[in-house]
């Protein structure tokens, strides 16, 4: 239990904390705070449309990966060097979104914006490889949950507090506080230790290219690994997706699901997250992944129930807690199970390769969600949710004999 302690509030997991805290910041920055600013300028919904194109970095970010895991800055070494440099770039760039005029040039803003999701998605790729060079393999999956909220809190400032501050004060001053906030990771990058650098780490460019996909695709399991990043979440993605008109659809009002949803939500995703860490660093990535899966389908037939009952304020509680304690616990497995099978020689690219891969069912699996719902109901549709789940649990039985083993070093 001392050791458990001693790593949950060790340098390494504020670290973690605070480079997760920088990852979400710029987010929603080139999201909803920018669609608030667009509509109140006049612009167009189209053009506004349009500026979801400028978010693709984020799913394209494996092809400049290499660069950075061949190639080290001068100062500060491998991993903090690109770091230090992305976030200055990534500052100065949010700052510059607030200088722009949406009406009048849509065109320079998209570019813009286009640098600050360049940026943003680039600092994300460090980061990953930071956390999975300088975390045991064993306190992966804490670092993992204080990562992702430390992600989350970034994004509820740029987001919530972004919109709340624009109410008080000019959009362009709101960019400027954002960029400031930046500083948060800066320090962190400056303060943290760098990581030792793994043996045999590419020296040319061909090598940081080709030897990644080689080094993974040799591997017994790949392509079973690749299917089950695809399948793991994906019934919980699907059905939040529909959540919100789901509500609706059964009598809440938008105030109600502002309060529970989002606000009581968030608090419980927070802790189910940390939760979920402490519980991975007991009993290892294999069995959290089985337990934090079936509890994640669980939660999905959950909505299920309360399409059956009705409109029900107190159950709308329960199922929100239930959902995001698990949604929590389930993606700090997740997200620690994909470093874990990272190689260390390429961590930048292999890991930008599966996160990637991971937002895939985000965007085309939960297209067509709605006329699932139309075809099968509300009860129908996510108790389909819950059973898409078995799939991705199946296929973790392929992985015990090698993934099992974090079981063994955690007991």
């Amino acid at each position: 239990m001392n050791t458990t302690l001693g790593t949950v509030l060790s340098g390494r997991m504020l670290v973690a904390l605070l480079m997760g805290f920088s990852s979400g910041l710029p987010l929603l920055l080139t999201g909803s705070v920018l669609q608030a600013w667009m509509t109140k300028e006049g612009v167009d919904l189209g053009t506004i449309g349009l500026f979801a194109l400028v978010g693709l970095p984020y799913t394209l970010k494996f092809l400049w990966a290499p660069l950075v895991d061949r190639f080290s800055l001068p100062l500060l070494g491998r991993r903090r060097g690109w770091l230090l440099l992305i976030q200055v770039l990534l500052m100065g760039s949010i700052a510059g979104l607030g200088w722009m005029h949406p009406a009048e040039n849509p065109l320079m803003l998209a570019v813009v914006a286009w640098l600050v999701t360049f940026f943003s998605s680039s600092q994300d790729i460090v980061i990953d490889a930071y956390r999975r060079e300088a975390l045991a393999d064993r306190e992966l999956g804490l670092g993992a949950s204080l990562y992702v909220n430390g992600y989350r809190v970034g994004m509820l400032l740029a987001s919530g507090g972004g919109l709340i501050m624009a109410d008080f004060i000019p959009f362009s001053a709101v960019y400027q506080i954002m960029a400031a906030g930046m500083l948060v990771g800066i320090l962190t990058t400056v303060f943290a230790p760098e990581p030792n650098a793994a043996e045999g780490v590419p020296t040319t460019l061909r090598d940081a290219v080709i030897h990644p996909f080689v080094d993974y695709f040799k591997r017994q399991h790949a392509l079973l690994v690749l299917l089950f990043i695809l399948l793991y979440k994906v019934g919980d993605t699907m059905a939040s997706h529909m959540s919100t008109p789901f509500y609706l659809d059964i009598g809440f009002s938008m105030t109600e699901i502002g309060a529970v949803v989002k606000l009581f939500g968030f608090w419980a995703t927070i802790i189910g997250s940390i939760v979920g860490g402490i519980l991975i660093l007991r009993v290892g990535i294999y069995r959290a992944l089985w337990g934090f899966g079936i509890l994640q389908a669980l939660s999905t037939a959950g909505f299920a129930l309360l399409a059956s009952i009705g409109y029900s304020l107190p159950m709308l509680a329960g199922v929100i807690a239930f959902e995001n304690l698990s949604a929590g616990m389930g993606t700090a497995a997740f997200v620690a199970f994909m470093a874990s099978i990272t190689n260390r020689k390429f961590t930048a690219t292999q890991y930008a390769l599966l996160s990637s891969l991971m937002g895939i069912p985000r965007v085309i699996v939960a297209a067509p969600t709605g006329y699932f719902a139309e075809w099968l109901g509300w009860f129908g549709f996510f108790s389909l949710c819950a059973l898409i789940a078995i799939p991705g649990l199946l296929l973790l039985t392929r992985f015990r004999d090698w993934l099992g083993e974090d079981e063994k070093r955690a007991d």
